[in-house]
């Protein structure tokens, strides 16, 4: 065979491998838009119904696993993250479910660390999808909703878990606890991260409230892996365990994180965990929340794995080195340093203002800011004004965002009218923040995009990172 007709058969098989990918994207597009149609996933309705019956339909395959289950306000996504490294580092095959995703809908479905493909998603929807339709048309005859769109969400992802098979879930809510669809799980390891305002359309107008909905999670005779909290909301949460016979450990009383450092792309950390103190950890992730965040992860998987005894600190080292989060203090483009953080509370970017000037020390800062309509945009703008030089207002292509000109009125009564700046679009919000950070300095000048997870999304694909 001569070199040409060996690189015709080789560009051809090439050829015919963009295109099978090209339709499975397609078909797998195709089915996302299909379950989007259904009620959104921050619409809650106070039942699990559905989701168990179908689940009852498909033979229980949450059940197939053990569980470890995550709520919170802040920290969840990341500490699932920790979780699932740990467990594989361990040699289990392992099931992460998380939420909201970042660029394609198969990230919130990931086994052995890997979102699942455009065709296996597409399978995993063929073959649930007559027990979801069995049940909508259920549903509907009694006068209720078809499944929301989390709703069959979940199910898919218990299914593909299921089926793949794993050894440990790890599964983060999408919303609240109580009435959460993953909420038909039962976690071996409930972790409840910080727990702050937010949702309170959905999950109550006080904290107390909210950590109640959030305990739902913990579950007869779990142990819960409990984040430093208010004390008020300690106490909800941990009245909460004791009437469910929870086994409880609690950050700064029976684990810790004894001492960190800054170190050259993340951190050093000396972790005090339920078996024993872990001692030069370095974790390549920026922030003290980070820390405490792999805090929780190590002691839940110590609590699952061993009871509490020591894990093996090479198994830790190596699982807490390979950790990534993307969107969380993320540095996605250089010169200028353009750093994205889906922070979209108040609590979450207090701890992205504490962990900017510890982890770079940039002498000028220009925000991009976009919030959904359903947050605290003044909130959130307080926070960052001492920290942005100035602030360019867009809006994330979501019809959930907050208009740019509506977001420009509340900056410049936080910020004043001479540090405000308004972009209709993202790219060109990015162009106008990275402008005015260098005008003024040439080295040591970052553009941060925050404010909401789906801007970060899209300020990820357009700067390359997905």
């Amino acid at each position: 065979m001569s070199g040409n007709e060996h690189g015709g058969h080789s560009s051809g098989r090439e050829h015919v491998r963009r295109e099978a990918e090209r339709a499975a994207r397609e078909a797998a597009d195709e089915v996302y838009a299909g379950i989007l149609a259904r009620a959104p996933e921050h619409d809650i309705d106070p039942t699990l119904d559905r989701v168990r019956r179908v689940c009852e339909l498909l033979g229980d395959p949450q059940k197939a696993y053990r569980v470890v289950h995550l709520t919170g306000t802040n920290g969840k996504t990341s500490t699932s993250r920790m979780v699932e490294r740990l467990l594989r580092e361990h040699g289990l095959r392992t099931g992460r479910f998380t939420s909201p995703h970042l660029t394609r809908v198969t990230e919130r479905i990931a086994v052995d660390g890997e979102p699942i493909s455009d065709e296996r998603f597409v399978e995993v929807w063929q073959d649930v999808a007559p027990y979801v339709h069995m049940v909508d048309a259920e549903s509907q005859a009694a006068g209720g909703p078809r499944l929301s769109f989390f709703e069959v969400f979940t199910v898919m992802a218990f299914a593909a878990f299921a089926d793949a098979p794993v050894d440990v879930a790890v599964i983060e809510v999408g919303l609240g606890g109580t009435w959460d669809s993953t909420n038909v799980a039962d976690g071996d390891v409930a972790v409840i991260t910080p727990i702050a305002m937010d949702h309170e359309r959905y999950l109550g107008d006080s904290l107390l409230e909210i950590a109640e909905n959030k305990s739902g999670i913990v579950k007869e005779g779990a142990t819960l892996v409990l984040a430093h909290q208010e004390e008020d909301v300690e106490g909800v949460v941990l009245a909460a365990a004791a009437e469910r016979r929870a086994r409880v450990v609690r950050e700064d009383v029976d684990v810790a994180v004894v001492d960190r450092a800054v170190a050259v792309g993340g951190q050093l950390l000396t972790l005090r965990g339920l078996g024993g103190v872990y001692t030069d950890v370095f974790l390549p992730l920026h922030g003290q929340f980070q820390a405490h965040n792999a805090l929780l992860a190590l002691t839940a998987v110590e609590a699952l794995l061993t009871g509490g005894a020591a894990l093996d600190g090479g198994v830790v080292e190596a699982a807490f080195a390979d950790v990534d989060s993307p969107g969380r203090l993320e540095i996605v483009r250089t010169s200028p340093t353009v750093i994205v953080d889906g922070a979209h509370n108040p609590a979450g970017v207090e701890a992205l203002v504490g962990s900017l000037d510890e982890a770079f020390a940039f002498q000028r800062v220009v925000g991009v800011v976009g919030v959904m309509t359903d947050k605290d945009p003044e909130g959130i703008l307080s926070v960052l004004e001492p920290v942005l030089a100035e602030v360019v207002v867009t809006a994330a292509s979501s019809a959930r965002a907050l208009p740019a000109d509506e977001l420009a009125e509340i900056a410049v009564d936080v910020f004043g009218e001479d540090r405000v700046h308004v972009a209709e679009r993202l790219d060109d919000a990015v162009d106008l923040a990275a402008g005015l950070a260098e005008s003024e300095v040439e080295r040591g000048a970052a553009v941060l995009v925050t404010g909401s997870i789906v801007l970060v999304a899209e300020a990820r694909v357009l700067l390359g990172r997905a």
